[in-house]
């Protein structure tokens, strides 16, 4: 039930966890939250941070708590009072229309009863077919269904952009099929704790199912055993940040040599996919082993597999015991969460995961105004004119690739608020009744809606986000920026607020996103969305020594003790970082320069440079579990928040000409130390 399909390659500004929509909020900066006994050149980000920190425990049913999460918090009761209000006008509202649906989809996920009722009898058929396999014709065949019903397993497939032509739909497989976050956690000693929690969460849900502890046991062991040599052949986070890595385009046939006793033109059949030419079988290696695995593994040890990850897709969506157990081992053994979310909040996740663009149409009808739009676009006009004065003073690039990166931003398609065409959702069927069966057809529903696209010209103007997610990203295929109605809001955004709140805000958000387009991925694709290099050799090795020093930086910070960030994995969010904080740095002194006397106001003893670097950091306030510290800097391309207050300010010799720093602060980089890009 959980989506599986391969995404595409979008790049976020958010930390790194999924967060959401918000009520307005005041965009004054509270001095009372700064904490004077800490030095600003030495620990901005205690200097900010420090005492709103400790004045906010994370709540129990999160896994951490911050300027984000507090947002998502006040946006989830303006969800809830629309998916409630949906909920109990459903019967009552127009037959198919998205009210209705959303109504009977929520009410469905909170009829505890008919849940606790069903207990897994939902999955039964599945079970009994898993059960009946025989051998790999069995097996390939019951991988085409399961996908063809909305439920992939054991790799990864979906429609994106052809990287090579940005304007067709190709498909993509790629790798996939572990339980465990990423292949790494199958072999690293610092993980060995999670695998023995791994086997035992398996156990558990078999056991569930009324399977006997024995076999559980025995079935558990050959799952972990199936995915180990599965994680031997997948490529790392770091390994995946390469675009060479993640596209290999093979014609039909081709793919037939690779996988022997996987019937690609089968596959493709039974998901009604148009694939003509070819597609992209990404990640060769993996799929080879995957196709001796057809063949050598017994076909009790690929049941127990297969059985395992059809409990564990179902989970959130039957009984108790089910939720229970995939909580305790995907939030808190993973994560370190101390409580279960209440269960509306679970059953609107659901919604979002579902029909969020549905949900977001609601949504902006009273949530989004044509003054943040337009305010929103002069601040994207700005950025873009500040970030082209940055490409053309480059001193490191050369004239040839100037004129490239120039071409790119020329390019850059900017979208705010929501998007001008709403998906149809008119062939859901969404009804009354079982909460499973209702989010088993939304899951089809979705998949098919992505499978259709294969083999059709890109629809440059869809979104890959919703309206109501605190969020925005950068797509290279689009060349887009993108900005969703609810990042539109303090801290990042306040119509009424001074241009440093703004700029050090929303400001940064703009500039990073841009940046995405010039950073170690981004920069691979040109001005149309390809995968081409339009560099000249020079200039890339001008740009990896520049980047490579970026890196050191962050591999330098500590995390939690003895495990440092990954400068190699989060390159990308912090060559965005540094471009979009010195574009909108740049775009505030060309706003202030309009109007003097502004420049020289100071807000609460703050000068207008102070409050911009202020800004930024109360951003990316927060706290975070050690567990979920840990899967962090081990998974997500975002570096810790409290390092991304710091790492791109202490680059900037604005910052400590605005707060005095001396020379030796621990927040002023010179000479070698510094790091300029963009």
């Amino acid at each position: 039930m959980k989506n599986r399909l391969l995404k595409p390659l979008a790049l976020a500004i958010g930390i790194a966890f999924s967060i959401g929509t918000a009520t307005a909020s005041s965009g004054d900066f509270n001095i009372n939250e700064l904490d004077h006994k800490i030095d600003a050149c030495n620990d901005f980000n205690g200097f900010v941070n420090a005492k709103w920190v400790a004045a906010h425990p994370i709540p129990a049913d999160r896994t951490r708590w911050g300027s984000f999460d507090a947002l998502r918090e006040d946006s989830l009761n303006v969800q809830r009072k629309i998916v409630e209000s949906a909920a109990k006008n459903a019967a009552q509202a127009a037959p198919g229309s998205i009210e209705q649906k959303i109504g009977y989809l929520y009410a469905s996920g909170m009829d505890e009863a008919a849940i606790e009722k069903a207990g897994f009898d939902p999955i039964k058929p599945q079970l009994a077919r898993i059960a009946a396999l025989k051998g790999s014709a069995d097996i390939a065949s019951y991988i085409r269904d399961s996908y063809a019903s909305g439920n992939g397993v054991a790799f990864r497939f979906g429609g994106n952009a052809d990287f090579k032509d940005s304007n067709q739909q190709i498909a993509y497989a790629s790798q996939g099929g572990l339980g465990l976050p990423t292949a790494e956690y199958y072999s690293k000693p610092d993980f060995a704790k999670i695998r023995t929690a791994y086997v035992a969460h398996i156990a558990k849900l078999l056991e569930l199912t009324g399977i006997s502890a024995t076999d559980a046991q025995a079935q558990a062991k050959a799952v972990m055993a199936f995915e180990t040599r599965l994680a031997a052949v997948s490529m790392i986070p770091t390994e995946l940040r390469k675009p060479e890595n993640r596209y290999h385009f093979v014609s039909i046939a081709e793919a037939d040599k690779v996988t022997p006793h996987f019937d690609w033109t089968a596959f493709f059949k039974a998901q009604n996919a148009d694939v003509k030419s070819g597609f992209s079988l990404s990640q060769p290696k993996f799929f080879a082993e995957f196709d001796n695995m057809l063949t050598d593994v017994s076909a009790a040890d690929w049941q127990a597999y297969l059985r395992f990850h059809a409990i564990e897709n179902a989970a959130p969506y039957l009984s108790t015991p089910f939720q229970q157990e995939d909580f305790a081992f995907n939030s808190q053994t993973l994560n370190g969460q101390k409580e279960i979310k209440a269960r509306w909040k679970r059953t609107l996740d659901t919604v979002n995961s579902s029909m969020g663009m549905a949900l977001g149409q609601l949504y902006v009808t009273d949530n989004f105004s044509a003054t943040s739009k337009q305010r929103a676009q002069e601040l994207v006009d700005n950025l873009r004119a500040s970030y082209k004065s940055r490409i053309e003073q480059l001193p490191w690039m050369s004239a040839a690739t100037k004129q490239k990166a120039l071409e790119k931003w020329a390019s850059f398609t900017p979208k705010i608020g929501y998007p001008d065409k709403w998906r149809d959702w008119s062939g859901l069927q969404i009804k009354q009744g079982t909460y499973f069966d209702n989010v088993q057809m939304a899951d089809k529903f979705n998949y098919d809606y992505t499978v259709a696209k294969i083999g059709k010209p890109v629809d440059r103007s869809e979104w890959g986000m919703t309206p109501q997610t605190v969020n925005a990203y950068y797509n290279p295929q689009k060349n887009e920026i993108v900005f969703p109605a609810a990042i539109l809001q303090s801290p990042f955004f306040d119509a009424n607020a001074d241009d440093a709140l703004n700029y050090g805000g929303i400001g940064a958000v703009i500039g990073h996103e841009m940046g995405h387009g010039y950073d170690d991925q981004g920069s691979k694709f040109d001005a149309h969305g390809n995968n081409v290099n339009w560099w000249t050799d020079d200039d890339r090795k001008a740009f990896e020594a520049r980047t490579a020093k970026l890196a050191e930086q962050f591999n330098s910070y500590e995390a939690l003790p003895g495990k440092f960030v990954n400068g190699q994995l989060t390159m990308g969010e912090n060559i965005g970082d540094l471009g979009g904080i010195n574009a909108a740095y740049d775009a505030l002194q060309m706003a202030l320069s309009k109007n003097p006397a502004e420049a020289d106001k100071k807000i609460d003893g703050y000068t207008q440079n102070q409050r911009f670097f202020l800004n930024w950091a109360r951003v990316w306030r927060g706290n975070i579990r050690d567990e979920a510290l840990l899967t962090q800097i081990n998974t997500d391309p975002h570096a810790p928040a409290q390092f991304r207050a710091i790492g791109a300010p202490s680059n900037m010799p604005a910052f400590a000409q605005a707060f005095s720093c001396k020379a030796d602060a621990k927040m002023v980089r010179s000479g070698d130390k510094q790091v300029k890009i963009w």
